[in-house]
Formats: C-alpha cells, sequence, structure tokens
C-alpha cells in the first residue's frame, strides 16, 4: 500500500516538473522570437524599457485587467517606461512573427531592444512591476 502511494506520488510530481520544464521552454522559444521580430514592430522603439502588449477590440480581459494594469504602470514609472499596444487583428504578421497566440500577450524588452520576458495572458500589476524593475 505504501509503495503504491509513494509510486503514485512520484509520478504526479514527475508530471509537474514535466509541465514547468514545457512552460519555461516554451518561454525561452518566445523570447527568441521576440528578438528576431523586434524589427517588425510598426514603430521604432525608444532607447528605454518597453511594454509590447498584444491585444484584439474584443478581448474583455485585455479591457478590463490588462490594459488598466498598463496604465497604472505608465503613471507609476512616467517616461521612464513605454508601453506599445499591438491589436493582433491589424497587424497579423507582427502577432504570428512574435509567436503570439493568445491575448493579451506582453513582452517586456529592455532599453536595447531585447525582449526578457514574455506573459501568456492576463499579467497582474504586482508581476509587471517586478519584471519592470529588473529591467
Amino acid at each position: 500500500m505504501n509503495s503504491d502511494i509513494l509510486l503514485r506520488f512520484g509520478f504526479a510530481v514527475g508530471i509537474i516538473f514535466f509541465g514547468l520544464g514545457v512552460s519555461w521552454l516554451l518561454n525561452q522559444r518566445l523570447l527568441a522570437r521576440a528578438r528576431g521580430g523586434v524589427n517588425t514592430l510598426p514603430v521604432p522603439l525608444p532607447k528605454k524599457p518597453t511594454i509590447v502588449y498584444f491585444t484584439t477590440p474584443d478581448c474583455a480581459p485585455c479591457r478590463t485587467v490588462q490594459k488598466p494594469a498598463l496604465q497604472k504602470l505608465t503613471d507609476l514609472f512616467g517616461e521612464k517606461l513605454h508601453v506599445l499596444e499591438i491589436d493582433a487583428t491589424q497587424h497579423p504578421e507582427v502577432a504570428k512573427t512574435w509567436g503570439v497566440m493568445s491575448v493579451p500577450t506582453t513582452f517586456l524588452l529592455d532599453e536595447k531592444g531585447i525582449a526578457k520576458y514574455v506573459n501568456n495572458g492576463v499579467a497582474r500589476l504586482e508581476k509587471l512591476m517586478e519584471q519592470v524593475k529588473t529591467l
């Protein structure tokens, strides 16, 4: 009985670590794509940390959660941070180049335009603040 429980526990832990590894690999792949896609953005990047925010007009979480969080960040950091909003329906080739599979998706770029973080789905204000502070 105890060995059966330990075996199941071991499988559960293995599945968790496998999932975390796959998630990490996917994020690394998206960051690599973003580093190669900086030149595809519709506007040139300023020489300061930038959040590239992919959205669509019909995205409810984008309007109700993500956009207010980005607005608060802009209010807090002012001119030290640039937020670039990209409508994935108007720029599908950019979204494809960056590997955006769902909205909202945010990429955080340092002052050199190198992607450091990617957030698939809604990223709360606290998480974005921690990421921006490391840039």
